[in-house]
């Protein structure tokens, strides 16, 4: 860190989009980033939106939306950080105590980290409007509270015992079902409600045109409104990094190496059009589960400060 430089005091994971900028790969001659240590950013979120503690952050969306709705001095900025990915697998069943399909839902109970979760909104989401499942017909237990202290979980959403483990409860059949993302075990027994589920999320990828994001960047509104060329210059490192490892990815195709998305699948979209199909959908489920009062334009969550691609 050069103290003579414009420091964003930042929050970012450890990802391929992000290495090459959390590395010293890439450099700024006007800027400079102060990373706080957190390979997995999640755990310090609530740092994010109540103690406004980084310049410059990664947030979950939902948590994004929730920000905006309670008048955090925070702008969101169009960087994905860390991949999206399709949904519809996240959501799981002990295969050892029967067979649990999507009609199936109303009346059980359903273990989620956190009720304002970016994956679990999405994939109530998904249950609700292309499932047709009531909501309100399922027993949630959280695990955790959300990230922001002006919204607790609401009227009948119960909270799991600190000493109580989703996964566990899930195989010991406290639980009929759970929502489990990056944390998802790779245990046979564990099988998805929603069948053939990534031949699912793929038609419905391509009918919505997107790849479901969880995560972008925020700044602080003062930097947006004070320093908006230092904030071009740390978007414009951002989009670097994210074209350095876009191009090792291409460069490992052309060997023979296999990835998980096709290659014209761009899972870290930048900009405000890139991210539009997925940014709007995520607000309309947002708005129908109650968790942000009503639907905000691009124009209300990310300024109009132009930034280049």
């Amino acid at each position: 860190m050069n103290p003579a430089l414009f420091t964003f005091k930042t929050l970012l994971g450890d990802y391929p989009n992000t290495l090459a900028l959390k590395s010293g790969q890439i450099r700024s001659p006007k800027i400079d980033f102060d990373f706080v240590h957190a390979p997995v950013a999640n755990r310090l979120f609530k740092r994010v939106v109540r103690d406004l503690e980084f310049d410059l952050a990664e947030l979950a969306l939902v948590t994004a939306f929730q920000a905006k709705a309670y008048n955090k001095p925070l702008v969101m900025l169009p960087a994905v950080v860390g991949a999206g990915r399709f949904q519809h697998h996240c959501l799981v069943y002990n295969q050892e105590r029967g067979k649990l399909g999507v009609s199936q839902l109303k009346g059980k109970r359903i273990g989620i980290r956190a009720h304002a979760q970016t994956t679990v909104t999405w994939v109530r989401g998904i249950l609700m409007n292309e499932y047709g499942v009531d909501l309100r017909g399922i027993r949630w237990l959280t695990f955790e509270h959300g990230h922001l202290a002006e919204f607790p979980d609401p009227k009948g959403v119960s909270r799991a015992k600190p000493e109580q483990n989703m996964v566990q409860m899930l195989l010991n059949g406290e639980l009929d079902a759970a929502i489990i993302g990056t944390d998802l075990p790779d245990d046979p027994r564990l099988q998805s409600v929603i069948p053939d589920p990534h031949e699912a999320a793929q038609a419905w990828g391509e009918r919505h045109q997107l790849v479901p994001i969880n995560h972008m960047m925020m700044v602080k509104r003062e930097i947006y409104n004070n320093h908006p060329e230092r904030l071009r210059q740390a978007y414009g490192s951002l989009l670097l990094s994210k074209k350095a490892a876009d191009s090792h990815k291409a460069s490992s195709v052309s060997k023979g190496s296999t990835h998980s998305s096709t290659p014209h699948q761009d899972l870290t979209p930048f900009g405000v059009e890139a991210n539009r199909n997925a940014l709007e959908l995520l607000l309309t489920y947002s708005t129908q589960q109650g968790l942000i009062p009503r639907s905000y334009a691009m124009q209300e969550l990310f300024g109009d400060l132009q930034l280049t691609q």
